[in-house]
């Protein structure tokens, strides 16, 4: 029965997947690029040279070419990073609660302008115009909770009986580095800058080359709310650039989302410097269905995990197949209709890789210990969820399964106040809540004497 109904919602769902269009590249690119860097509180072009690779955008819901922009360089990225040294200092001694201030600046202008910014979203990620709205929801709400945090944001008095004391000092990193995702462009570049302009840091964010356009966005509105040029930067590159990042002297943090690959390279760059990273990577999130379930909130959930990959020996219940829209203009996109698969096996590569795209995966299970068992089995440990009207069966399976979030009768909600992040190969640190304040400032503990000093000689 949930597998017919499940069959039935997927034919709704058709949106471009930027799988397809990020390996093509042409097209008519327009004489006024937008893929830009933003630094010294302007937006300017990368710096062209001959070994300048140049990359072209394309809208993967028509195929068009939004833009053509230079790649920026090593040396260029030298240059942005010393702006954010510069910023740093005047930065870290603004007063936390005015640093909120402009943080929630920033979050009102963003709620402003959410339409048109969801819009632009949209064009350059392919996505359907209401989860680009949701992003730009999720984005101001990050700025919004991060300005509340630097209201609580102190050390602690410790007493040593009556001649001395200890305090500490919750103090700033200094120049962090934010690597985004294509997925979640503007959400992914809130959710990293704002605990670290909140602590008083500065960032250099570097977006994904395949959607790097309303990052821009986001520095521009940091600059109207108040926050000093130079604290937020923005630089547009690809491989080159992030490993500039994570080898300059000068940073001392960096923050990055993507592939497991991606993050293992990352943490190869830093090593030698003995950064503090936070890693969001892949998943392959269980999503456990017992059959006491509400059926039609374990189908909505379901449906809100969308993966893509080849399954031999499984069945393609249905989908999976390239779309032509009807609608002239969307004909030169990239898109496919939702795919299930079933008979699905734990070995297979569908089941056990992260994919992105609108495919989704069914296992049969007969018990809870056996699901719980099975789940844990895989390498990653990001998300999980678990679909019950058993209270008790509920919280014993979201305690078993080795995942840095599980879902209770839902699945992949973000509340500000929830700490994100991943088990294993999953990733390191956390984002949102209050405990990314830790991974985003460093403790100094100050011993102070009232009495004498007693000599040992």
């Amino acid at each position: 029965m949930v597998l017919g109904q499940l069959y039935r919602h997927a034919l709704l769902r058709v949106a471009p997947s930027r799988l397809f269009c990020r390996r093509l590249t042409g097209g008519q690119p327009r004489a006024e690029a937008s893929a830009m860097n933003f630094v010294h509180g302007r937006k300017d072009l990368p710096p062209r040279s001959s070994s300048t690779e140049l990359y072209d955008l394309l809208n993967p819901a028509t195929g068009e070419t939004l833009c053509r922009f230079p790649m920026t360089s090593r040396e260029e990225t030298g240059h942005v990073i010393k702006t954010a040294v510069d910023a740093f200092p005047a930065w870290a001694s603004v007063p936390a609660t005015e640093r909120g201030l402009v943080l929630r600046r920033a979050a009102a202008l963003i709620r402003e302008r959410r339409e048109e910014l969801a819009v632009l979203e949209a064009k350059d990620t392919g996505k359907p115009i209401y989860e680009a709205r949701i992003d730009m929801d999720s984005g101001w709400q990050c700025l919004d909770f991060f300005a509340s945090m630097t209201q609580t944001m102190s050390g602690q008095h410790i007493p040593l009986g009556t001649q001395a004391f200890v305090y500490t000092r919750r103090e700033p990193l200094g120049v962090c580095a934010g690597i985004g995702a294509w997925n979640f462009p503007f959400q992914g570049a809130c959710w990293k800058s704002a605990p670290a302009l909140a602590c008083g840091n500065t960032m250099v964010f570097k977006p994904s080359p395949l959607a790097p356009l309303t990052t821009v966005c986001l520095a521009e509105l940091y600059l109207e709310a108040g926050l000093p040029p130079g604290a937020f930067c923005v630089v547009q590159g690809s491989v080159e650039t992030g490993e500039a990042l994570c080898n300059h002297p000068a940073v001392a943090k960096v923050s990055c989302t993507g592939s497991v690959n991606t993050g293992v390279q990352v943490l190869k760059q830093v090593a030698e410097g003995l950064k503090p990273v936070t890693l969001e990577l892949g998943g392959k999130s269980p999503l456990v269905i017992f059959a006491d379930c509400d059926v039609e909130n374990s189908i909505n959930g379901a449906l809100m995990a969308n993966f893509l990959s080849q399954g031999q020996g499984a069945r393609v219940v249905c989908g999976g197949e390239r779309f032509v829209p009807k609608e002239h203009s969307l004909q030169g996109g990239f898109y496919m209709t939702p795919c299930i698969l079933a008979n699905c096996r734990d070995e297979m590569r569908v089941v056990r890789e992260e994919v992105f795209g609108p495919v989704m995966s069914v296992l049969s299970f007969d018990t809870e210990d056996e699901v719980v068992c099975r789940a844990n089995s895989s390498s990653f440990g990001l998300s999980s969820g678990v679909f019950t009207r058993d209270l008790s069966r509920a919280h014993r399976v979201a305690a078993a399964l080795q995942a840095g979030s599980c879902y209770i009768n839902n699945f992949n909600i973000f509340p500000m106040e929830m700490p994100v992040g991943g088990y294993k190969m999953s990733g390191l640190g956390r984002e949102n809540g209050a405990a990314t304040i830790e991974h985003y400032s460093q403790l100094k503990s100050v011993y102070v004497e009232l009495g004498d000093v007693e000599s040992t000689l």
